[in-house]
Parts: C-alpha cells; sequence; structure tokens
C-alpha cells in the first residue's frame, strides 16, 4: 500500500488542530544553562544531551498548539555523533507529540548526491548486510540553484515515502535579494524557481487539492506572496521569517490558498525566547487561524 500524501497528512492535521505553526528549533548549546546536561560523558555528549532535552521540553509546552516541528539540521551536526544522536530523539518526540517533522537542511546537489540525501532524508540505504534507515522524516528543505535535474531524486524520494520537499523560491534574509529578485531575464529569479515547483506539483499531489511539493517563502518581504501564490496555487507554502526577523503573521492573508493547510509559519526563536511558550505559540496559532478564515 503507498504512503498516505505528505500534503493530506498536513491538511487534517492542520484542520484537526486548527492551526498553522511549526515549531522551529534552532538549539544554541552556547545558550543552554551548564546544569541542564547530565554528568559525565564528553564535551560534545554534554552538549548534545542539553540540546535533546531543551527541544523535548519546548515540544512539550508548544507543541500541541502546532502542527510541524522544523530541527535545524546544522544545529545538531556542529555537534559531531552526538548531535546526531540528539537530532534522533529530537525526532522521536516531535512524532511522539503529533507533529509531522520537517528536516531544514536545504540540501542541494548534483543527481547521484541528491540521491544520497533522498535516502538519508526520507527512505534506507541499501547495503550488502541490509538497509539502514535515514532520518525518515515528513518533509524536508532543499536548495533548487542546481537545477530541476538536482532535485528529481528527492522528489522521487519523498513520492516513495509519502513525504513532501520545501524548494527555496524567496528566502525571508537580507541577501537574498542579491541574487533571488534579479531579473531572469524578463521576471525576478524567484519567479523562475517558483515555476519550477509548479511544474513538480503534481508529482506529490494530495487528494485535498494540496502538493506536497511546497515552497519557502520568507515573511519579510509580503509584497511578492500574491504574485507567488498566483504562480504556485497548489503548493504548502513553508514561511519562515515572522517574528525575530522583523517580518508580522498580520501581513501574510495572501499567502494563503483556499485550504487552510496551504501556509505553514514557522516561527523559531520567539517561542523557544518566551518567557511562556506556549502562550506564544497560541498567540501565533489565533492570528494565523483567523487569517485563514477559520
Amino acid at each position: 500500500m503507498s504512503p498516505r500524501p505528505f500534503a493530506d497528512r498536513l491538511a487534517a492535521l492542520v484542520e484537526e488542530r486548527q492551526s498553522q505553526v511549526c515549531l522551529g528549533l534552532d538549539p544554541d548549546p552556547s545558550r543552554l544553562d551548564r546544569d541542564s546536561a547530565a554528568a559525565g560523558g564528553s564535551v560534545a555528549e554534554r552538549a548534545a544531551d542539553a540540546v535533546a532535552a531543551h527541544c523535548r521540553s519546548l515540544i512539550q509546552r508548544a507543541g500541541p498548539v502546532c502542527v510541524a516541528a522544523k530541527p535545524q539540521l546544522a544545529c545538531f551536526e556542529r555537534l559531531g555523533p552526538p548531535g546526531w544522536a540528539a537530532l534522533n530523539s529530537t525526532v522521536a518526540a516531535a512524532r511522539e507529540a503529533g507533529l509531522v517533522v520537517i528536516a531544514d537542511g536545504e540540501r542541494g546537489d548534483v543527481p547521484v548526491s541528491a540521491a544520497a540525501y533522498a535516502q538519508a532524508l526520507f527512505g534506507s540505504t541499501p547495503t550488502p548486510w541490509g538497509d539502514v534507515a535515514g532520518l525518515e522524516v515528513d518533509a524536508a528543505t532543499a536548495s533548487p540553484l542546481l537545477g530541476s535535474d538536482s532535485l528529481e531524486p528527492l522528489i522521487e524520494g519523498a513520492a516513495e515515502a509519502g513525504a513532501g520537499l520545501f524548494v527555496l523560491v524567496r528566502t525571508s534574509n537580507l541577501g537574498a535579494a542579491d541574487l533571488l529578485d534579479l531579473p531572469a531575464p524578463d521576471a525576478p529569479l524567484f519567479e523562475r524557481l517558483a515555476a519550477l515547483v509548479a511544474g513538480l506539483a503534481d508529482r506529490l499531489m494530495g487528494e485535498c487539492g494540496l502538493s506536497g511539493t511546497g515552497a519557502v517563502i520568507g515573511a519579510t518581504e509580503p509584497r511578492h506572496l500574491s504574485r507567488l501564490r498566483e504562480l504556485m496555487p497548489r503548493s504548502i507554502f513553508l514561511v519562515p521569517g515572522a517574528g525575530a526577523q522583523g517580518g508580522r503573521a498580520a501581513d501574510l492573508g495572501p499567502a494563503f490558498g483556499e485550504h487552510p493547510g496551504s501556509v505553514l509559519v514557522t516561527a523559531s526563536r520567539s517561542i523557544a525566547g518566551a518567557p511562556d511558550p506556549a502562550a506564544a505559540a497560541s498567540e501565533l496559532r489565533a492570528e494565523l487561524w483567523a487569517l485563514a478564515g477559520g
């Protein structure tokens, strides 16, 4: 039996929880309490233990009003092998909380390497001794700047696993304009990337009318949202940049399509750094649900 498409699973969860909030998990071990790790072990092991505990705490507190968790892979990978163990623990905690898990690694490489990334993210790697399981996440982020053939193995891997893929289209960082807003040749590059995503939408379509071939669209440039929704009517938008980066949830109305699950808004520092993460997530949930017409 084929796995249920990511878009359908997400859409059902959005409606059940009346939420479009994605909990961003970007742990910085240098900011954690020295006493938050278990005694003993190497420095890397203690740091990874503290990171895992920090992420579990955020998931427990804010997770019930969210629909997704988005661990930033680099924040775990920089701790070496113990960091990977902390990532596995975090993914497991998010699943136990009923959240879909989006691995934020922005992978993008030539097809042979992209195929390896697909195995690491969505599936498993065959060996003479059996298969080695990967992260088996629900979705991941990817860079399209190497072209469509670099996305093909990731799309194929996602389709086989019933997963989703969020392609960088117009990101939230200040430097995005350096390249993504340049004419290519008669429209900004980000519009060409949006057309690429739209052309792949059928590959990860759900019965709900949404596609798991999604797009990363920054909240910091809301003037582009209407045009991007026009170009990608079926794609789920993963929207970072609201809160600490200066984007405002109130400006995101044009990002929504017909289904309330057409938008996921990532909040990292604005939830993790709040005195009450659950209250911060709840406030964002209410604002987004109202924008979606809930």
